[in-house]
């Protein structure tokens, strides 16, 4: 798949055209993030929101830019927004706001999701402590509690998107894994 064809399709919400675009520039974010953060999990959590973001904004991409000049951008801008939050107060003790939650769908988990904790449970959780710690916290959330999104998002006071990025990655990492063994 080209990243023209997979933009076009991206647009169309296909899957499959957002997982190559995730895969094709995931280390170019995630390294430019690293060189200005200086800390893996600052500079992945900022990735996953880049690409969340990307992915919620993709119909405004002017195809006259590279789509990894438009990420780097987004990337930039989430960092510098960060670091302005972060001189602006130390604590939001406005953490009870129910608006934030207002547009979900997902309320529980899907056939797929059950058939994973369905399997070789002893097996899994070997290949899943290889993994990063909040990415074994997500996968514990979603599969073995059975949180939707939703749950999990208010668990992790992150928003939405992020977490469905982070259960992205975590299933692609775990899936390596799984085929590496």
């Amino acid at each position: 798949m080209e990243i023209k064809d997979a933009i076009h399709k991206a647009r169309q919400n296909d899957q499959i055209a957002f997982n190559f675009l995730l895969d094709t520039f995931w280390n170019d974010v995630y390294a430019f993030q690293l060189k200005r953060t200086q800390n893996e999990n600052d500079a992945e959590d900022i990735t996953i929101q880049t690409f969340s973001k990307a992915f919620d904004k993709i119909s405004t991409y002017n195809e006259d830019y590279k789509f990894k000049t438009w990420l780097i951008t987004i990337s930039k801008n989430i960092h510098i927004d960060l670091i302005r939050k972060q001189k602006k107060t130390i604590r939001n003790t406005s953490k009870d706001s129910e608006d934030s939650f207002l547009e979900i769908i997902d309320d529980s988990p899907t056939p797929e999701d059950k058939i994973i904790t369905e399997q070789n449970l002893a097996k899994l959780l070997r290949d899943i402590k290889k993994l990063k710690p909040h990415y074994q916290e997500v996968i514990n959330l979603r599969y073995f509690q059975e949180l939707s999104y939703k749950e999990i998002s208010e668990e992790l006071k992150e928003p939405i998107n992020n977490v469905k990025v982070k259960l992205l990655r975590a299933k692609k990492l775990l899936a390596a894994i799984i085929t590496k063994a």
